[in-house]
């Protein structure tokens, strides 16, 4: 007795063909078209995953964002920092300031007693508190920053009048002494000047305390 293989004719020819068909079949289901194609795997999860991962979606949402309450916060925490920042600087600046008038104020006193020894002549330094001006060496009008004021502390006899203090230096470099101090808010710089040497020393008030 022969047997077909491949060709389908025989009893178990025909059954192992009929079984192949039957599990192609299952697995590539037939389309409308009469075509065999491949079926789109189903999404297998366990009881509860759909609710656990729109749980994780909607906390990934509400995580990314901010509220208006804490963008109202954080706003003006940002405002209180550079109102900080910005009294700071302007402290600053006012100090850096009043430092630099009494440098200039103290080079203009030892520049007068220069020529006082230079020259062989007495010479005088005047200020002028109202104007908050003071005359230097050359005799030049020097006027201070604005928001800064000038005040004199002299011999009664070196004031011309109520609002002009001066100070004198003589050829052996000795004055009459003084003290001339720069206000500009809370900064005071006071310049010394002695009457023993007519040595000119300048001195941070607030630091000194």
């Amino acid at each position: 007795m022969k047997l077909g293989i491949g060709n389908g004719e025989s009893g178990i020819g025909k059954a192992c063909a009929h079984t192949l068909a039957c599990s192609a079949h299952s697995l590539f289901p037939v389309s409308r078209s009469g075509r065999a194609g491949c079926a789109a795997p189903s999404s297998i999860l366990p009881r509860g995953a759909g609710e656990e991962a729109k749980a994780r979606s909607a906390l990934f949402h509400k995580s990314g964002g901010f509220t208006l309450l804490e963008m109202l916060a954080v706003i003006l925490l940002i405002g209180i920092a550079v109102a900080a920042v910005s009294v700071s600087v302007t402290q600053g600046l006012a100090s850096a300031r009043v430092r630099a008038a009494s440098g200039e104020l103290a080079g203009a006193l030892r520049a007068t007693r220069a020529q006082a020894i230079v020259r062989g002549q007495e010479q005088h330094f005047d200020v002028d508190t109202r104007a908050n001006s003071y005359d230097d060496a050359r005799r030049h009008d020097v006027q201070l920053p604005v928001g800064m004021h000038i005040s004199i502390t002299s011999a009664k006899e070196d004031q011309p009048n109520d609002h002009t203090g001066r100070i004198r230096f003589f050829p052996d470099g000795s004055s009459t002494g003084g003290r001339i101090t720069l206000h500009s808010g809370q900064r005071e710089w006071h310049v010394n000047v002695s009457w023993l040497t007519g040595e000119v020393r300048v001195v941070d008030a607030v630091a000194s305390r």
